[in-house]
């Protein structure tokens, strides 16, 4: 394969304005990290303390294999909501025994490890990882159930829909954890404290348990509901406690004598498991990229709006630089080829612009060309949509961009999504964002995603206003649209940057942009646990 050359010059005072304000914008995302790493704070954390216990992030770190990654998922969930950044759940996939696993683990230092609406989306992800990409699921349990206390504030009939939804989808992880034992995905339970009602379904549901001495209570009602509804005066050991389930009630399979022995006998578990993954190893021989990742810090601007080229990006996170471009002179607006990382065959769809006819064109063709050969896919977004206007629309654009997302609808081949600045509209869906199902979606700190760009979508409103008006034959009020208009982009800029849609979880984590390499490297680790077979049925084409 051919050597991608660069361009770029790093001495450009451009780059050098773009590198200064990304390593600023990275320090307060680390600022967040480390205000997550901190679960409940300073006290609660010393309250663990004084009980024995290790913080959730310690109880991970023991149980992984000396030196091995862990990819955390969501990491800054509930930023700028009523919860705890992180939301009180850590959620990730690391390697036990040289197993890759997604592991769960509540943080007992935030609200008692108890469900939220931030939470609960991320443990759905971690059951939806393990079930697509065929992962051993551990989980590590100290939960109050749900949070009773909700969001706090607002409508009170949202509030309502909210602990409704929440109630759905947090109901919903039994089904999800028994359906992976169903699929022959092993479940394990290490159950570190109190699990009540939700909490306690989740060993409940699982195919391994695993219970510490004195510490282990697990229990649909805890004393006070059983007060209440029987009045049963029960103490917590009788009624849940580790002794009594592996003695008695044969809930718990383990008996451990502490957090340390506990997580000994959870890796023990994973290693009699005789777990092989189904795809293809990598190529071990592997090289670094010819061009330094440092430079990824300088290629996109805080205004969106100035260009890069995504051979820059590609150059710097794929083996060797090498990348064999395909149909480089038809339809320039896409970037696509062949590449591999960290040996991991590739193919890469890259935005150099909006999309255009023949660059969907190339695109369909592309994706079906991978699923013949069965090679995962790895989407970068640089994206402000399809292109639009009379000559476009007369030129197929419609037709052509549905191709393109027919193919990436019907793809099976793993899909990896990086979003590296803009990823508007329609252009998000045919580049296989979060609603097209890819295995791994991640965002750098600049990027944003939404319907259509902020400036847009008030001019939109401006013009569909203005029409109205005319229509019913009223006098159109500027400077009232000229304030709805500013208030309009204000909300849709700040809800449209990467750090809200992040903490939101609509994404699997905000990167720094030199990690971007290891990052899909181990998502490519992750995709082969499980087959990888490309599809070699579409749906129709408008020919």
């Amino acid at each position: 394969m051919p050597v991608l050359e660069t361009r770029l010059d790093t001495r450009d005072a451009a780059f050098q304005q773009n590198a200064a304000e990304m390593r600023k914008a990275l320090e307060e995302i680390q600022a967040l990290l480390d205000e997550a790493a901190e679960g409940g704070g300073p006290e609660a954390m010393s309250r663990l303390a004084s009980r024995g216990k290790m913080p959730i992030r310690e109880r991970i770190a023991a149980v992984l294999d000396r030196d091995s990654p862990f990819l955390e998922i969501s990491p800054l969930a509930a930023w700028r909501s009523p919860f705890a950044i992180g939301s009180g759940f850590v959620v990730g996939v690391g390697v036990i025994e040289d197993v890759e696993c997604v592991i769960l683990g509540h943080d007992p230092s935030v609200r008692a490890g108890a469900f939220n609406a931030f939470n609960a989306k991320k443990l759905m992800r971690g059951l939806q990882i393990a079930r697509e990409n065929r992962m051993p699921y551990v989980q590590f349990v100290e939960s109050a159930g749900a949070d009773l206390r909700g969001q706090g504030g607002g409508d009170p009939e949202a509030a309502i829909q909210r602990e409704i939804d929440h109630f759905a989808e947090s109901g919903r992880l039994f089904y999800e954890i028994t359906e992976l034992s169903k699929m022959r995905i092993p479940t394990i339970s290490l159950v570190f404290g109190a699990s009540t009602a939700g909490g306690a379904y989740q060993p409940g549901m699982s195919d391994y348990n695993i219970f510490i001495k004195n510490q282990s209570r697990v229990f649909l009602g805890g004393p006070p509901l059983v007060k209440m509804a029987t009045g049963e005066d029960a103490d917590e050991e009788s009624l849940g406690g580790a002794d009594m389930h592996t003695r008695t009630s044969g809930l718990g399979d383990y008996l451990a004598r502490d957090e340390m022995d506990g997580i000994r006998m959870c890796r023990e578990v994973v290693a009699h498991l005789n777990w092989r993954k189904l795809g293809p190893e990598p190529a071990a021989d592997f090289e670094e990229p010819k061009h330094d990742p440092e430079d990824l810090l300088g290629l996109v601007s805080t205004d969106l709006r100035s260009p890069f080229d995504m051979r820059e990006v590609i150059a710097r996170i794929v083996d060797a630089s090498y990348f064999e471009e395909f149909k480089p002179l038809y339809g320039p607006t896409l970037v696509c080829g062949w590449a591999r990382v960290h040996g991991y065959p590739v193919g890469i769809l890259g935005n150099n612009g909006a999309l255009f006819s023949e660059s969907a064109e190339k695109a369909a063709q592309f994706i079906q060309l991978c699923n013949q050969i069965d090679v995962p896919l790895l989407f970068l977004h640089n994206i402000t949509g399809y292109i639009v206007g009379t000559d476009f629309e007369q030129g197929g654009i419609t037709k052509n961009g549905s191709k393109m997302i027919n193919a990436v609808s019907n793809s099976t081949v793993p899909h990896i999504t990086i979003i590296t600045a803009s990823s508007y509209g329609a252009g998000n869906y045919g580049m296989s964002g979060r609603a097209y199902g890819p295995r791994f979606t991640y965002i750098w700190p600049f990027a944003k995603i939404a319907v259509m760009g902020p400036k847009q979508m008030a001019g939109v409103m401006s013009i569909v206003g203005r029409a109205a008006a005319k229509r019913r034959g009223a006098e159109f009020d500027e400077e009232a649209d000229a304030k709805r208009a500013a208030i309009a982009e204000h909300w849709a800029e700040e809800r449209s940057k990467g750090l809200f849609a992040t903490s939101r979880v609509s994404d699997d984590g905000m990167i720094d942009p030199r990690d971007t390499r290891i990052v899909i490297a181990l998502s490519l680790s992750a995709a082969y646990n499980n087959k990888v077979e490309g599809t070699k049925e579409f749906g129709t084409w408008r020919m």
